[in-house]
């Protein structure tokens, strides 16, 4: 079963909910096939009949309702998920999801996560590697974690857009480009360093964009950790090969890296659609196959991994 788990969702009345709460963001979520419409999902449909996917997990990531006011984040959320549980009733054959949160209120988070998934029938959530100010090893999000651990869920990390707060990305027109990867880099990190996952090991973590340059300075990030000021629980490459990766970077020689890093059992098929839509959705799984792997690896990657990790076979 070929399972796309990174595929974005976003009903316009969400955005508009977003930007009326504050958000300044929700522009580049506003294309093509991103909606709620009939003519976006038939489109969606089109194209993942033409990559041959059977499947998307979608999540609203980064496009997440994270407010200071709790009253608005909740709401946000619980809109988002009301929404993704409606297309998920009308096609499940075709799409699952993943929930949005409203960090960074731990409790709350924590209430709705059980909604989504007792209710909703939903697989986890989708989270973004930094929340307003709070990095993911805030303890603020205890709660979070400890409910996430519990069911043994699914959470997806995704770039926030947030330039790494540094002007050298944001003033140059790299916020994607570069500084997407390297937010998952450092978000990860961050997770790593704080002992997240050691302390609930029951939650499963895929990494967008293959995760961003880990897989490229594993060994230099095990070399110099001793020296850094917090102390991971185990060597940052020991904790790394517990999660999974998604192929959202379309670059064989890096998914090659990703696979010799990492293992092909903990790396799954990833588009980031509609950012990546069309030709270029099909180029997403084709990529894979002509990636110089050896046919099994191939088969982990893009059949397998997705299917038994959300329980999709039975």
């Amino acid at each position: 079963m070929r399972v796309d788990v990174h595929a974005h969702y976003y009903p316009v009345d969400y955005l508009d909910t977003l930007r009326n709460y504050g958000s300044q963001a929700t522009d580049t979520a506003r294309m093509p096939c991103a909606g709620s419409t009939a003519d976006d999902v038939d489109a969606r449909l089109r194209m993942m009949d033409r990559a041959g996917v059977d499947m998307q997990i979608m999540s609203a990531t980064p496009q997440m309702p994270y407010f200071e006011d709790r009253e608005h984040a909740v709401t946000a959320a619980r809109m988002a998920n009301d929404m993704y549980a409606e297309i998920v009733r009308t096609r499940p054959d075709r799409f699952a999801a993943l929930a949005a949160a409203p960090l960074p209120h731990g409790e709350a988070a924590a209430v709705e996560v059980a909604r989504a998934m007792d209710e909703l029938g939903f697989h986890g959530v989708g989270i973004t590697t930094v929340v307003l100010d709070h990095t993911l090893g805030d303890p603020a999000f205890e709660p979070f974690w400890a409910e996430l651990d519990r069911r043994g869920a699914v959470v997806f990390i995704h770039a926030a857009g947030t330039d790494l707060n540094s002007p050298l990305v944001s003033e140059h027109g790299l916020t994607w480009i570069v500084g997407a990867p390297f937010e998952d880099a450092v978000g990860v990190l961050h997770l790593l360093r704080a002992g997240v996952t050691a302390r609930y090991p029951g939650i499963r973590f895929i990494v967008a964009h293959l995760g961003g340059p880990l897989p490229f300075l594993l060994q230099r990030i095990d070399d110099n950790y001793e020296h850094w000021n917090e102390a991971f629980p185990d060597r940052p490459s020991v904790l790394l090969r517990r999660m999974w990766f998604d192929t959202a970077n379309f670059h064989p020689p890096s998914l090659r890296c990703a696979v010799e890093s990492f293992g092909a059992h903990k790396i799954m098929l990833g588009s980031d659609f509609p950012f990546f839509r069309d030709d270029l959705y099909t180029r997403a799984v084709g990529y894979v196959e002509k990636a110089g792997l050896s046919p099994e690896q191939t088969r982990l990657i893009l059949d397998d991994n997705a299917a038994q990790l959300f329980d999709l076979n039975t």
